[in-house]
């Protein structure tokens, strides 16, 4: 199956998926369930995809490596990453985000929900997931040294958001730590390792994606998801919560903001 085709299932693949998680929300009236089905989104998308392309081929072609390898990468980020969420928001109620929302677009919250959260979730999953569908439309061969590279790239990532998270969760256990800043381990090095990580796996993919036909398309997924978290829903969100928290200017001015670096003298 060729791209086009193969976008085009992914497109079909991302409505349904979050048209049926929309009316799930509806029934539940909690529209938190979307950020805990984000991860998963990809999941199902990777995986459809790579099913139909291999039932469109040759009859007896079997998955190729490159393509099972990625299908296995992003299953593993998308379940670590919605197996968090979930246990984050467990037990805690819509997330106020969304409770702002039904605030403020009152009656017109359902439809608006369904188009400017749950529809357009849909269009950034299709944007972030291009080098999937690259890979999943391109050569069945066996893996070359570009993908070990781009493993190797993956991996880094996977243990900086991996880590980070361990580590930060470890630090909000002690309850002395509550309402300070978190300036040990990887949390020296980068203000932001978790969504460093976030960044580098998807560059680690996009490596992968290089060596199909037309793998350099696939640089629209990992551009899009380092912008969002540089400039739109990660680190400018995550640090106007910071600003009131004591010591976050000095640790900010010391800190690199994304990429891992020692810190400024003081």
């Amino acid at each position: 199956m060729n791209i086009p085709e193969t976008i085009m299932y992914a497109a079909i693949i991302a409505f349904c998926y979050f048209t049926i998680l929309f009316v799930a929300a509806v029934i539940l009236k909690d529209n938190s369930i979307l950020d805990i089905a984000w991860g998963p989104s990809f999941i199902v998308t990777a995986w459809v995809v790579l099913i139909v392309n291999t039932a469109a081929g040759p009859e007896g072609a079997a998955i190729g490596a490159r393509q099972f390898l990625v299908a296995a990468l992003v299953t593993v980020w998308g379940l670590r990453l919605g197996i968090r969420i979930y246990r984050r928001n467990r037990g805690r109620g819509e997330d106020p985000r969304y409770v702002k929302f039904r605030e403020q677009w009152g009656k017109y919250f359902v439809l608006r929900s369904y188009f400017q959260l749950f529809l357009f979730q849909g269009v950034i999953l299709m944007l972030n997931v291009t080098p999937v569908l690259i890979i999943m439309s391109g050569i069945r061969e066996n893996l070359a040294w570009s993908d070990y590279l781009g493993l190797a790239v993956w991996i880094i990532g996977f243990l900086f958001e991996t880590v980070g998270d361990h580590q930060l969760d470890a630090f909000l256990e002690v309850p002395e730590n509550r309402g300070t800043i978190i300036d040990q381990g990887l949390w020296r090095y980068t203000r932001h390792p978790n969504y460093f990580g976030e960044a580098t796996m998807w560059w680690g993919i996009f490596v992968i994606a290089v060596n199909q036909p037309w793998g350099w398309i696939g640089v629209i997924g990992p551009v899009v998801i380092t912008s969002m978290l540089l400039f739109v829903s990660g680190i400018p969100m995550t640090e106007r919560l910071m600003e009131k928290t004591p010591g976050w200017e000095e640790y900010k001015k010391r800190t690199s903001v994304f990429i891992p670096w020692f810190k400024k003298p003081a």
